[in-house]
């Protein structure tokens, strides 16, 4: 197991990959292990430590992201662990790189994320130096001077770090040293130091060993055989005019271009001085294939084109060799740096192919991985991508040219079912190089749509008595999803139809959403109902919309119309009597038939089809009346049969019959009379009803009668213990302020409405009077109800004016007067007033009112007197009970009783319009006891202005 590092990022920086690297980074690992792994080994657990359940990475289909190489590593779903999928060779990554890093990219999905991990190759010592030849040649002539430095070929390790190439060793010899001297890119060169003078005639071959050690433990070394040759008569070697000679190409340089000009000179004389150049012995090949040298003019020229990404610099060794004897040669090192050119477009490498997204995946969903690069260096390699903002989508950067397509706002299937993302990456270079990819999302379906039927509501008309099983409609639903999910089975909802279940009635497939009838209906049993049909997807979970189906059953004529009178229960054959006194056009009877059909089906005729005498009887076509057609004489039959034809309007006609037996009699006074009659005042011989309402009317009467009997008992009763049931004392004080709330309160109870009149001061309980009006009926009956709080008088008096448009109610303010010292309950319009109320001054607006308050608060005798008077009237009210229901007796000629209402103790008097009243004759009194009073015009009230003018739009 290797060492793992997770990295520490400081506050600031973490603050700022959190908003960079949302959603898309969850973490970053570091893994570190030697070169030279064996296949198979473990890295470490990367399940483990990117918090993976083992149990899951194999459905999430844990992976690493392929490579544009080699894949070096991959993960055991089965142990979760990374492991080593092909050999490492840290110097074919890498090569002269002090750090070797090799990014991967773990992708797990169900949802799509991913990791960086990055993988620390670490160096081993397993390269030794090596020199490129074994065998090496010097020259050096007999007479150089000691001191002198003859450069050696170097040795070439690729370890780096401490395993790299530290130091050259030369074997132990008289003539020669090894000097070693760094050059600025840290190569060390080493250099062979002559240190005594040589000798030809003595020896002339010198035979060394040069060993190049590196830094490893345990350390490697290389070894070259060096021999050197001493040299007769040419005693200068040529030398150049620069150690090192440096120089910066274009990678567009055409081929061809020179690149620089090297010289050296030879001190010497003659041919020994005549110098040849050429590239040294050690010049690796790709300098060779793009370089040239002339070996004249020392002129370097470039051969072929130079790429910077294939090779951003080059260095090699220029060698001047004089044409003496022996050959005397120079060296000088050559440099040549590549600039850069903008000359590579950026590359869009889809890491990670994008997935279908389900069009409910949540805002920052990852799609795809997105990286891009560019060959060139410096600004020209920096890459940016972007894409359009026409799509629920973005781009977040993630790390090292890295991108995660991830979803931007809400998608729907429905709209746009497949997105293709156009992504442009472009450089920094000038002019900027760009690139465009496409790549394809499709977009899931997800069951979000409910059906949609067709039509709000189905109206759906059948004909009665169909046959059962006949198909009375199609619904039909669509659903905007796909596959399952728009799939459609249609029901009915459970409801009840006259108290059986709709399913009895109905039938629906399923499938097609056809309803059928499960039997016949029947119009006069059910005219109309309605069902809940229902359809629902096939999706998880399923969705479903309801819609109402309204069934309307028509009408045929499947019905004949029916005998209401003559009764069947009468038997087959009316009899009817009838005068032979009766005129022509007397009302012998009348046939009523009614037809359960509707409509123009239910339309009945009525036809006399056979009589005993056809001359004498007729039957009207529309009302079914039997009259006569001319006065009966003596001649006719005694009996008369008449058949009548009931038939109704529908196709194909229906149609009934009735036998009518009519007896003539002599000396039958009471004549039938006119239905129309009946209606009002039937007879008691064919009915007895009437005479069951009478008599239910009367008890009635009397139990209301002993009612109000006992109630005054009562009254009187508690009259002796100072209360009283129409006015509650609290205190001595209570009559002592005349100035007491009042109050009109109209109330409805059903077809009844009635007034209560309350009053009372703030301390006492409130005095209550009812009047109760029949909107049928133009009698008023007074009754006593409970006390009931008291509100503002005037206010109720406008609500009472406003609700009883039959009555004129007149609220009248006095001004205070003496009062009359004769107060009395007078028998005119039955109400109570003071004794000498006589005929209505003018301009009092018809009213009869006060002379003002009542000096002194009502004794218990007076409050006796206004009871009794009370209930006079109740009694007139009901021996008026059998006129009421009385045809002979109209309405109009009913006494009136609504009549003025005084209220003692205030200044109000409450009339009715006198334009509606009858003068009847007051009880006479005393002639002194009614005097002539001059009532002034009262002020109008608010009640008493809108009457009136109510009764001039009357």
């Amino acid at each position: 197991m290797w060492t793992l590092v997770k990295i520490k990022i400081f506050p600031w920086l973490a603050l700022w990959m959190f908003f960079l690297l949302w959603n898309t980074i969850q973490a970053q690992t570091r893994y570190t292990i030697p070169e030279e792994l064996d296949v198979g080994s473990v890295v470490g657990n990367i399940a483990k430590d990117l918090g993976f359940e083992i149990s899951k990475i194999s459905d999430r289909k844990l992976r690493i992201a392929p490579g544009a190489g080699k894949q070096y590593f991959a993960v055991d779903l089965g142990k979760g662990e990374l492991i080593v999928n092909e050999r490492i060779d840290r110097e074919s990554l890498c090569g002269q790189s002090a750090s070797c890093l090799l990014p991967l990219q773990v992708i797990i999905e169900d949802p799509l994320q991913f990791y960086r991990v990055e993988v620390e190759i670490l160096d081993i010592n397993d390269n030794s130096p090596r020199f490129k030849s074994d065998e090496n040649t010097v020259n050096v002539a007999e007479s150089t001077l000691p001191g002198a430095r003859i450069p050696l070929e170097t040795a070439q390790d690729p370890d780096v770090g401490a395993n790299m190439l530290r130091s050259y060793t030369l074997n132990k010899n008289d003539f020669f040293k090894l000097n070693v001297k760094n050059s600025r890119d840290g190569t060390k060169i080493p250099e062979l130091v002559l240190e005594n003078a040589v000798d030809r005639e003595k020896q002339s071959v010198h035979h060394l060993i040069l060993t190049a050690f590196d830094g490893g433990s345990p350390a490697r070394l290389g070894i070259t055989k060096l021999t050197v040759v001493v040299l007769d008569n040419n005693d200068n070697a040529p030398s150049f005019e620069q150690d090192l000679y440096e120089i910066h190409l274009s990678e567009k340089t055409n081929p061809g271009t020179l690149v620089l000009t090297v010289e050296a000179a030879d001190l010497d004389e003659g041919s020994n001085s005549a110098i040849d150049y050429s590239f040294g012995s050690q010049t690796p090949d790709d300098v060779l294939k793009r370089f040239a040298i002339d070996q004249k003019t020392g002129e370097i020229t470039l051969s072929h084109e130079l790429d910077y990404e294939i090779g951003p610099s080059y260095k090699f060794d220029v060698c001047a060799r004089d044409k003496g004897t022996p050959s005397m040669e120079g060296h000088s090192d050559v440099q040549v740096t590549v600039i850069d050119v903008n000359d590579n477009s950026p590359e869009i490498t889809i890491t990670s192919s994008p997935k279908p997204v389900r069009e409910d995946a949540p805002v920052g969903t990852m799609v795809a991985l997105i990286s891009a690069k560019d060959l060139d260096s410096g600004e020209n390699g920096q890459v940016s991508v972007r894409m359009s903002s026409d799509y629920p989508f973005k781009l977040n950067p993630s790390f090292a040219d890295h991108y995660a397509l991830v979803t931007h706002s809400t998608l729907d299937r429905e709209k746009y079912p497949e997105y293709r993302i156009e992504l442009e990456a472009s450089d920094s270079g000038s002019p900027a190089l760009t690139s465009i990819k496409i790549i394809t999302v499709n977009i899931l379906d997800v069951n979000d749509n409910p059906p949609v039927f067709s039509q709000p509501s189905y109206t759906v008309y059948v004909r009665e008595n169909n046959a059962a099983g006949s198909i009375m409609c199609s619904v039909s639903a669509s659903d905007p999803d796909i596959g399952e999910n728009a799939k459609i089975s249609y029901s009915i909802l459970d409801s009840k139809v006259q108290d059986v279940s709709v399913s009895s009635y109905i039938y629906i497939n399923s499938d097609n959403g056809s309803i059928y009838s499960m039997h016949s209906f029947d119009y006069e049993k059910l005219k109309v109902f309605q069902i809940q049909v229902q359809a629902k997807d096939h999706g998880s979970p399923s969705l479903s919309s309801n819609v109402t189906v309204h069934v309307f059953i028509l009408d045929q004529n499947d019905n004949a119309p029916a005998v209401i009178y003559p009764s069947a229960v009468m038997g087959s054959v009316s009899h009817q009597k009838m005068p032979r006194s009766a005129k022509a056009g007397h009302l012998t009877t009348k046939i009523s038939a009614v037809d359960a059909d509707s409509g123009h089906n239910a339309w009945i005729s009525y036809r006399l089809v056979e009589a005993t005498d056809s001359s004498l009887f007729s039957v009207n076509l529309y009302t079914g009346e039997v009259r006569t057609k001319r006065a009966v004489s003596e001649q006719d039959d005694s009996s008369q049969r008449l058949l009548i034809e009931i038939q109704d309007n529908g196709e194909p006609v229906q149609s009934a019959t009735v036998t009518v037996n009519i007896l003539l009699e002599d000396g039958l006074h009471e004549p039938i009379s006119d239905f129309r009659q009946k209606t009002a005042e039937p007879s008691k011989r064919n009915s007895k009803i009437t005479f069951y309402l009478i008599i239910s009317l009367a008890s009635v009467s009397v139990l209301s009668l002993l009612t109000f009997l006992i109630l005054v008992v009562k009254c009187v009763r508690n009259s002796r213990s100072s209360s009283s049931c129409c006015i509650r004392r609290a205190d001595s004080d209570g009559y002592k302020n005349p100035n007491r709330n009042l109050q009109l309160q109209l109330n409805t109870d059903g077809p009844i409405k009635y007034v209560e009149v309350l009053g009372g001061d703030m301390l006492s309980q409130s005095q209550s009077f009812r009047s109760c009006l029949s909107p049928v009926s133009e009698f008023s009956d007074f009754t006593l109800v409970k006390p009931s709080s008291t509100t503002d008088f005037k206010d109720m008096i406008n609500v009472l004016d406003a609700s009883l448009p039959d009555s004129a109610w007149t609220f009248e303010s006095q001004q205070q007067k003496p009062p009359n010292n004769d107060w009395r309950f007078t028998q005119q319009g039955q109400r109570p007033g003071p004794s000498g109320a006589g005929p209505h001054p003018e301009g009092a607006g018809g009213a009869i009112v006060g002379t003002g308050p009542w000096p002194n608060p009502p004794t218990e005798a007076e409050q006796l007197q206004a009871l009794m008077a009370a209930a006079n009237e109740v009694s007139e009210a009901t021996a008026t009970l059998g006129p009421r229901y009385n045809a002979q007796f109209p309405m109009q000629h009913v006494p009136d009783y609504r009549q003025n209402v005084y209220i003692p103790g205030s200044t109000a008097t409450l009339t009715a319009n006198p334009q509606q009243m009858m003068p009847q004759p007051a009880l006479q009194g005393p002639p002194q006891a009614i005097p002539q009073v001059d009532v002034p015009n009262a002020a109008q009230t608010p009640a008493s202005k809108k009457k009136s003018t109510k009764k001039d739009k009357k």
